[in-house]
This record gives structure tokens, C-alpha cells and sequence, in this order.
């Protein structure tokens, strides 16, 4: 039997992880690791059979295989999926170089997610914590998402606490929070300045067992970052979230649709593509250009307005309720899409 990197399983092991704990015993002892590092090696035990020979157990593999089919199940957001995967490689390349007794490189896996709502950003931090926990670099790999309002106190202390209270509830997983350029929105003598540092302290006390993600906007996130060189060090890794296309927006209705069980006639398929594509000829920059909240918004209203039309009928087919027809996508207004 093999494992990742060809390697055959040493046979005479009468533990799981045994190897690993020796190992990892050893170079502590020797003060060749430090603390947290082997207690993030000793967390690996229930998942690697053999340190120098394996890489995760058969049911983290699997785990770690369902997890990246949902990634890639995900439309679109292509440099995204890639630089999901890219962080997964090295954290096992890295694993294996230390294991090896070659140098490796830190793991700082704080980041920042610039794009607008909807597309994909919370979706995607939810995989990368169950990716971080089957990796064993996470315990728990929980997603605990906050915005301005869960961290920022209203009196001098209170902020401090309120901030802690959410590290506390993320500790061994992420913290997400929302439109973190919020927290500088008031200069100096706001208490966001007192979140941000609140934060930052918490990223080097609990460097392994906690990863902050801050999300907003691409432009609003990107001068937040410059405007505080500290930071930028701090969370090393960006990704960019772009906008979905004509068609990806049209995938993203036909999945939704299928998943609550209706069906659009030819006319109203391109009664969807029409407000679609009307919503992406808005100026640029507007944040319902193209993301999958637009979308939802425009099928649950589609999904209304059916209701509203058969609900007066003295009876309904099974097609009936079904079939989403033109009628019932169309736009009313007259000066241009509705607001979804």
C-alpha cells in the first residue's frame, strides 16, 4: 500500500501517529520546535497513520476529497478555487519538509477577501475552515462571522471585550469579519482602532489556532489595507472575488431552480437573461452587477409572482406548478430593473 509521494506504509507501527509523536517529542526536547508547533503536530495524530510516510488517513482523505468537489461544484470564481488548492499543497509541502528536518516557511494564513456581496466570499471561507481542519492546521474549522456592530463597544473597554468575546467563539476556526474597512471608518479616536488592535494582538497570541479573514468591497478594502502598512504584513494573503458573468448568472438561476424544483419556459429564460443583463450594463461598481444575491432575489420573486398567479385558480396542475413563465420574471417598472 501507498500513500501521497509514493512512499510505502513502514510496517511494525503499533499506534496510529506513533512515528509523528516520537518525532515530534524529540524535537522539542532538542528545542528544534516550539511549543504550539507540536501541539499542532499531536492534533495530526487521528489523521496521519505515519508521519514520514503518509499523508492524511483514508477518512481525511475522503473528508478532504467531498470538500474540494464542493469547491470545484462552486460556479465560476476559477483563480479562487486555484489559490484554495495552492494553500493546501503548501501546507502539506511544508509539513513534510519539516518532518524532514529541511527549513520551512511559516504558516500565516490570515487574509483578506475583496469583492462585492455575493460572490462568494462567506461561501468559500466556510470550505477553506473545513479544508484548514481536515489539514490539521485548524481544530475545529468553525466559521464565526461578525461585522462592526459584534466588535465595536459604545464606552472606553468596552470594545476590547466585545472583540474578545468573538475571538474567544472562533478560537480553532475563522473569524469573518464583514466590511472590516469599517473598523478604521472613524480615524483615530474611534473605538474601531481599538477592534483593529484587539485583533491583531489576538492573530500573534492564538497564531495556531486561529485565522482571521476580513471582507468588503474591492476598492474600500484595498485603500483600508494601504492606509495601514502594519496590517498588510499581517494578512499576506488577498483574493480577489470578481463579478459572475452573463452565463455564470444564468448557471447560478438553473441550479437554484432545480434545487427548490421549478422550471422556466423558453420565454421566461430569456425574460431572466434580459434583467440579468440589464443589472450588468449598470454603471461600474455597482454591487448587484453580477453576483448570485441578484440572482436569488429575481428567483424568489419570480417564485412569488407564480404563486400570486395560480393561487386564484380553481385548480392546478402538477406542470403548473412547476413552470416559471415569462409573466412572472418580467419587470414592471418603467424606468429600468426594480430593485432585487
Amino acid at each position: 500500500m501507498t500513500r501521497p509521494f509514493g512512499r510505502p506504509v513502514p510496517s511494525g507501527r503499533h499506534r496510529p501517529g506513533g512515528a509523528l509523536v516520537d518525532d515530534v517529542m524529540g524535537r522539542l526536547e532538542r528545542g528544534e520546535t516550539t511549543p504550539g508547533e507540536a501541539f499542532r503536530a499531536f492534533r495530526l495524530t487521528t489523521s496521519e497513520a505515519d508521519a514520514r510516510g503518509q499523508s492524511l488517513e483514508p477518512a481525511g482523505d475522503q473528508k478532504l476529497h467531498e470538500t474540494f468537489e464542493e469547491l470545484d461544484a462552486l460556479v465560476g470564481l476559477t483563480s479562487v478555487k486555484r489559490l484554495v488548492r495552492e494553500l493546501h499543497a503548501f501546507i502539506v509541502i511544508q509539513r513534510q519538509r519539516r518532518l524532514e528536518g529541511l527549513a520551512t516557511e511559516p504558516l500565516v494564513l490570515h487574509m483578506i477577501f475583496k469583492g462585492n456581496p455575493g460572490t462568494g466570499k462567506t461561501t468559500v471561507a466556510r470550505i477553506l475552515g473545513r479544508v484548514l481542519r481536515t489539514s490539521g492546521v485548524l481544530q475545529k474549522g468553525h466559521l464565526v462571522e461578525c461585522e462592526r456592530a459584534d466588535l465595536v463597544g459604545e464606552y472606553i473597554g468596552h470594545t476590547a471585550q466585545k472583540t474578545r468575546e468573538q475571538i474567544r467563539r472562533a478560537l480553532g476556526g475563522i473569524l469573518f469579519v464583514d466590511e472590516g474597512y469599517s473598523l478604521a471608518r472613524g480615524g483615530d479616536k474611534d473605538f474601531g482602532k481599538e477592534a483593529i488592535d484587539t485583533l491583531v494582538k489576538a492573530m500573534e497570541d492564538h497564531k495556531d489556532e486561529l485565522v482571521v479573514i476580513l471582507a468588503g468591497y474591492r476598492n474600500e478594502m484595498q485603500q483600508f489595507i494601504e492606509s495601514n502598512p502594519g496590517l498588510k504584513s499581517r494578512f499576506p494573503i488577498q483574493i480577489d472575488f470578481p463579478d459572475f458573468s452573463l452565463e455564470e448568472l444564468m448557471e447560478i438561476a438553473d441550479r437554484m431552480l432545480k434545487q427548490r424544483q421549478y422550471t422556466l419556459t423558453p420565454e421566461a429564460r430569456q425574460a431572466v437573461r434580459t434583467r440579468l443583463l440589464c443589472h450588468r450594463r449598470l454603471p461600474y461598481g455597482d454591487e448587484n452587477a453580477g453576483n448570485a444575491r441578484l440572482v436569488r432575489n429575481l428567483i424568489e420573486r419570480a417564485i412569488r409572482r407564480q404563486a400570486l398567479r395560480l393561487v386564484s385558480r380553481p385548480s392546478v396542475s402538477r406542470s403548473d406548478l412547476l413552470t416559471i413563465e415569462a409573466c412572472d420574471v418580467a419587470d414592471d417598472s418603467e424606468t429600468g430593473p426594480d430593485p432585487t
